[in-house]
This record gives structure tokens, sequence and C-alpha cells, in this order.
């Protein structure tokens, strides 16, 4: 697995580091000091998970996975365990006290591979029961409504879940969003960042702010586009 390491203090990623080669089978593809840059670096090299401190400067680790649904898998790392039941709401994959053992980091990354494996398992099963559908289902207190996704103009990821507009309202369902994207790319639809998904006939305008690219959609919904994927949403839009 790509593995990013996010911790304030250098030693302690130099350990963490060494540990994880001793392991084998996996890459740390970068390492981050704080939350923000983690962020940056997330968008930038796209990890297959996080190796994430709790206690950090500027914005920590659980801000950081509180305030970024899109985030890849998180293992948090850290000498305090008295976050572990508020990093577990996060759905953090585990959580490991320092000093860490060798045995602890091999299951907690072990447990990252299940989750990746029964994720795209059920995207599999998704796309095999309606492969070109574009019905999404949304359940809510005991009853399923279905919505034509054509009439949607954005989907974005949020915890385990997928939201979007529709009716006036915002639904909610458990199909990934990567499945969705699947099954509507033949109908113009476009991932424009790791949490974000677009019918690209519904973009009216395109916006260059401080943080980023953002799109403005015809209902008035705004989808940030991520600078790795800049490029490809111009090319698709005719820019």
């Amino acid at each position: 697995m790509r593995l990013l390491l996010v911790d304030d203090e250098a030693p302690a990623r130099r350990r963490l580091a060494r540990q994880i080669q001793e392991l084998g089978g996996h890459t740390i593809v970068g390492e981050a000091s704080d939350g923000d840059e983690a962020l940056a670096l997330c968008e930038a090299l796209e990890p297959d998970a996080l190796l994430l401190d709790v206690h950090m400067p500027k914005l920590d680790g659980l801000s950081l996975v509180a305030q970024n649904h899109a985030l890849p898998p998180v293992v948090f790392v850290t000498a305090y365990d008295a976050h572990a039941v508020r990093a577990f709401e996060l759905h953090a994959v585990d959580y490991l006290l320092k000093p860490v053992r060798a045995e602890r980091l091999a299951q907690a990354l072990d447990r990252v591979k299940l989750r990746a494996s029964a994720l795209d398992a059920t995207s599999r099963v998704l796309q095999s029961l309606a492969p070109s559908s574009t019905r999404i289902a949304s359940a809510s207190r005991g009853v399923t409504k279905l919505f034509d996704a054509l009439s949607v103009t954005r989907f974005w990821s949020f915890e385990k879940y997928t939201l979007f507009r529709a009716d006036g309202e915002e639904q909610m369902t458990e199909e990934a969003l990567g499945t969705i994207e699947a099954r509507l790319a033949s109908h113009g639809f476009l991932r424009v960042h790791r949490a974000e998904l677009v019918r690209l006939s519904a973009v009216r305008a395109i916006r260059s702010e401080d943080d980023g690219v953002v799109l403005e959609l015809e209902d008035g919904q705004r989808a940030r586009v991520s600078r790795r994927l800049s490029a490809t949403v111009r090319a698709a839009l005719g820019l």
C-alpha cells in the first residue's frame, strides 16, 4: 500500500517509517507535519491510507478527519488513549498507541487492506446489479426513494456515504461515489475531485479562487476541483 505519515515530530515519523520498511510490502509516498500539509499531500499523492497523529499544531488529526470526509482510510498513531472513542466515531480503521509495537502496526495495515477489499466487493456487486442504470436509491426511515441521476448536478462523499440534492432536499445513498462514477461516466458525469462527481452539462461557470478552482452548477451548488484534475476538467468542458 501507498502510505502517508503525518506527525509533527520528525523522530516519530522516522521510527514509524523504519517499522513500515521492516514489515515490507508498503511504500511511504510522503510525510507531513500538520493537518493542513497532510490535506494538500492527500490531494497531490492520493495515498491508500493515512497514519495520523492526533496532537499537532494548526489542524490536529481529529479535526482533519472530521472536516474532510473524502480522506483515505485513517489509522491514528498517538501517545494518548483518551481520543479512541472519537477516532472510531470518525470511522478510523485502527488506533495505535506509541510506542507502536510491530505486530499492532501489521494488524492495523491488514485491517486497511480488508476494508479496501470489502469496499471493492460492494462496488462490484452494485455494478453487476444494474451496470447501465441511472437510478439512485436513497433509504430513510424505512422508505427507499428512487431518483433519476440525470436530474442530479453533483454527488459528493460524506463519511461512508454519498450525498446529493434531489426534490429540493439533501439525499443520502450507501452506494460509493466510485461506483456511481462507473455507472454514470457514459452519461456525462466526471470526477472532479476525490470527493466530487459532477454532471458536466450542469456546469455554468468555472472560477479560480485563492484555494483552487470551483465549478458553479445550474442549481447554485459549487464543486471544488482538485489541482491534479484541473486540466482534465477544463478539457472536458472544452476550455
